[in-house]
This record gives C-alpha cells, sequence and structure tokens, in this order.
C-alpha cells in the first residue's frame, strides 16, 4: 500500500516538474497570439466571437486553422481570453495585450521574449562558476547597460517595455499616494528611463522642479518641458542635488547596489 502511494505522489510530482518546465509556452504562446493581433481582432469585434470567426480575421495559412482552437484553450486556461458557449472574449488580463490599451504589457513582453533578454538565462550555469557580475556579463561579453547604449534597438525595446510598465503603475501612485509629493519643491528619477513615471507627476505638479536622469542614449533625444528636465549621467556615479529622489526599480539587489543606495540618500 505504501509503495503504491509512493507511487500516486511521485506521478503528482511529475505532473508538477513537468508543468514548471513547459512555463515557456505561456510567453511564447502570448507573444504569437499578440503577433497574429488576435487580442485586438476579439475588441474590434464588440462581443464574443466564434472561433470560425476569429480564424477568418486572422493573417494566417488556411492549412493552420485547425491550430488556433488550441492556442485559444491554452491561453483562456492560463487567464488571457473567456470562452463563453461558442465564442471568446477578453479577461481584464487580456486587455492588458490590447494595441491601443493605455495600459498595455505588449512592449514588456516583447522584451522579455527578445532573444537577447532570453540568452542570460542559458548561461546561469557557467556564470556561477566564473567571477562576471551578472549572466547578461557572461552571456554577451559586457553589462546590461553598455550592450543597450551600443545595440540602439534592443535599447528602444527595453525603454519601450519600462515606460509601458510606468504607466499604470503611475497612474495608481497618482491616485492613492498623490500626498506624499505635495511639500516637495524638488524632485529627480535617477535610472528614469524617457520619463513616462515622472511625467505624470510633473502634470499633476505644476510647481514641482522635476528632473530625469540615465545614461546618455536614453535621454538624448527627450525635450524639455515646462517643470520637466532631462540630464545624461550614471546613477551610480553622478546624482543631481534635489529635494527628494524618485526610484521605481533597482535591476541588482547585493551589496554593491546597498552601497549605491546609500550613496544616493546622502544625495538627498
Amino acid at each position: 500500500m505504501e509503495k503504491v502511494e509512493n507511487l500516486v505522489e511521485l506521478r503528482e510530482a511529475q505532473d508538477y516538474a513537468g508543468s514548471q518546465i513547459f512555463n515557456f509556452r505561456k510567453c511564447a504562446s502570448l507573444k504569437c497570439a499578440i503577433e497574429l493581433g488576435i487580442p485586438d481582432v476579439i475588441a474590434q469585434h464588440g462581443k464574443p466571437i466564434t472561433l470560425s470567426g476569429l480564424i477568418s480575421a486572422l493573417p494566417i495559412n488556411p492549412s493552420k486553422s485547425i491550430h488556433i482552437h488550441r492556442l485559444m484553450r491554452f491561453l483562456s486556461n492560463a487567464g488571457f481570453f473567456v470562452r463563453q458557449n461558442e465564442g471568446y472574449s477578453l479577461s481584464t488580463t487580456g486587455r492588458l495585450l490590447l494595441k491601443n490599451e493605455p495600459f498595455n504589457m505588449r512592449a514588456f513582453l516583447y522584451y522579455v521574449s527578445d532573444p537577447i533578454a532570453l540568452k542570460p538565462w542559458n548561461f546561469l550555469t557557467e556564470w556561477f562558476k566564473n567571477d562576471d557580475p551578472s549572466p547578461f556579463d557572461t552571456a554577451h561579453g559586457k553589462n546590461f547597460w553598455s550592450y543597450a547604449a551600443a545595440e540602439p534597438q534592443f535599447g528602444k525595446i527595453f525603454n519601450e517595455a519600462m515606460a509601458g510598465d510606468s504607466s499604470l503603475i503611475v497612474e495608481v501612485v497618482m491616485t492613492q499616494c498623490k500626498s506624499v509629493f505635495e511639500d516637495l519643491t524638488s524632485l529627480v528619477d535617477v535610472g528614469g528611463g524617457t520619463g513616462e513615471f515622472v511625467k505624470a507627476i510633473a502634470q499633476n505638479f505644476p510647481n514641482l522642479e522635476c528632473l530625469v536622469c540615465d545614461l546618455p542614449h536614453v535621454v538624448s533625444n527627450q525635450q524639455r518641458t515646462e517643470n520637466l528636465d532631462f540630464v545624461a549621467g550614471n546613477m551610480l556615479e553622478m546624482v543631481p542635488p534635489d529635494n527628494a529622489i524618485l526610484l521605481k526599480v533597482i535591476r541588482d539587489i547585493h551589496p554593491p547596489c546597498f552601497n549605491h543606495l546609500n550613496f544616493l540618500r546622502n544625495k538627498v
């Protein structure tokens, strides 16, 4: 009896391990759905769309149409689409895949699924054995920021991903935490990218002097507004003195990063 129970437990463990191993399929399937325009076709239909109606609207080879139902079933089970009787509609999560959705996550998906961003994951073992600071360094021979500066297209993909990620977060901040900024006279967003986050703050507080500090290739084409300006610099070496410092995302959490945080604290 104990052996049978152990076998059942092992079988359940095998199922779980298999589901984790194949988790990459969600990201790949989402990217496919976006590139085929599936979320936008469903939204433009205005009501749940039948599988045949969806297939007829997609730019696919007719011989592949029989496989669309598998893609839709998989992404419906993942929570991106909702199957209603014979039709499909978008879930709230699925709406974040729409091209014209202000808070869409398409750019973020394109970034995390880009071969350049994926490559470091295949170098984890080698990285653990060497003295490189990150798997990205091991995979590409240079750090992330140097690579993004040397490869404008990849840098653009990353900046768009960060800007898209900021759009919803800053709306929440302005709704629930607006009072935090009321007594400030100046604010610098270090590593602020193209400034999407702080732009919303500047618009809500016209008397607040806002500044975005990021690498030269990131801010070189950004335009100053009445109370928002951009300055090129390395946040780990130079931060303009201001009333407050805004940190949205810190990529590296390890002792050197804590030293950088202390450096930033001393600038306030």
